[in-house]
């Protein structure tokens, strides 16, 4: 039996690939670490906490004891890496935190790959970490790292990282690069589940600058399906990115959720921007779809349903994240822009 560490299994895209691989294979042990912060929630593993091939630790991947413990206890062979914290906008006002989880973090978690030859270390990574485009192009795995966020600096720095440990320890690995993930469990600081929030109680939608930056969408089903395309074919030391085929503009997205929401796009208002907001994300993913056969299933006009009904079905768990924590942010960063 496969025996994966899945960290940072209880946030949003890990909690859909542990629900993905406790679903479809039922020859994989999940050991699935998650610290619990505040993106990070039980309630995203409802219906599979008590799975027999389903290990929670509540844990912090900064510890390497915890670590070294683990994967000698469950003989785990794969770690994947989810982990990280991922809000641009946090990173600018608390880089600290995000040097200490996405870089010691990994570091931690190679260290104990490297000495206990784990067979697989797979670094889930960022499109971030490629900086920013133009009007025209896309990046591709050979595109050079400019990052320009805390956050994307952080993602490049554990990238770094493990390359390092593949050429100097002949570590097995392969780093993946998203495009911007949308679906169920997302925390709302995020910007779909945010305007899909406040959308449905008729506050105002904060949307920075003009409006106009650009990202590539890829629903979370099909970066799950990717990273284990990944696992399962995926050649050493490779790095494959993974994008959804979908750029949009950020007033496009939250124009068409209004219209299915039935709101007025008098609810939008414009705020100040944010420092170094990057234009525009595109990714090439010709290379996983000619090598491993990947290429995403969900269109972004059936994922944006998807995920709309989702938060519409899932009130309680709307509710339970957004009170607390994610009022207290929401205020802070909107309230007086």
């Amino acid at each position: 039996m496969r025996s994966l560490l899945v960290t940072g299994g209880a946030g949003f895209i890990g909690s859909n690939f542990v629900r993905m691989v406790l679903s479809s294979y039922p020859d994989t042990m999940v050991v699935n670490l998650d610290k619990l912060t505040y993106a990070g929630n039980l309630e995203n593993l409802e219906g599979f906490i008590g799975h027999k091939n389903h290990v929670f630790v509540r844990g912090d991947i900064c510890n390497g004891r915890l670590i070294q413990k683990l994967i000698a206890e469950h003989d785990i062979d794969t770690i994947i890496n989810f982990a990280a914290e991922s809000h641009v906008d946090r990173s600018i006002n608390e880089p600290k935190v995000f040097i200490e989880t996405n870089v010691t973090g990994t570091l931690t978690l190679l260290e104990a790959a490297r000495d206990n030859q784990v067979e697989r270390f797979i670094q889930i990574s960022t499109d971030e970490v490629y900086g920013a485009l133009g009007a025209t192009g896309k990046f591709s795995e050979q595109t050079p790292l400019s990052p320009n966020s805390p956050y994307s600096a952080s993602k490049a720095g554990a990238d770094y990282m493990v390359e390092a440990f593949g050429h100097t320890w002949g570590l097995n690995y392969n780093i993946t690069r998203c495009s911007n993930n949308y679906g169920p469990y997302q925390f709302p600081e995020k910007m779909i589940p945010l305007m899909i929030n406040n959308a449905l109680d008729d506050r105002e939608l904060p949307v920075y600058g003009d409006g106009l930056y650009v990202r590539d969408w890829l629903y979370v089903d099909d970066h799950c399906t990717a990273v284990w395309a990944v696992l399962e074919n995926g050649k050493s030391g490779q790095v494959y990115n993974i994008g959804g085929c979908n750029e949009k503009t950020n007033l496009e997205v939250i124009g068409l959720i209004l219209e299915r929401l039935g709101k007025d796009k008098s609810l939008i208002r414009h705020v100040k921007d944010r420092p170094g907001h990057d234009r525009r994300y595109a990714i090439d993913a010709s290379k996983i779809m000619s090598e491993l056969g990947w290429r995403p299933s969900v269109t972004f006009a059936d994922g944006i349903n998807k995920t709309i009904k989702w938060y519409l079905n899932n009130h309680k768990w709307l509710n339970n994240v957004s009170s607390g924590e994610y009022r207290k942010y929401y205020e802070s960063m909107y309230s007086n822009r």
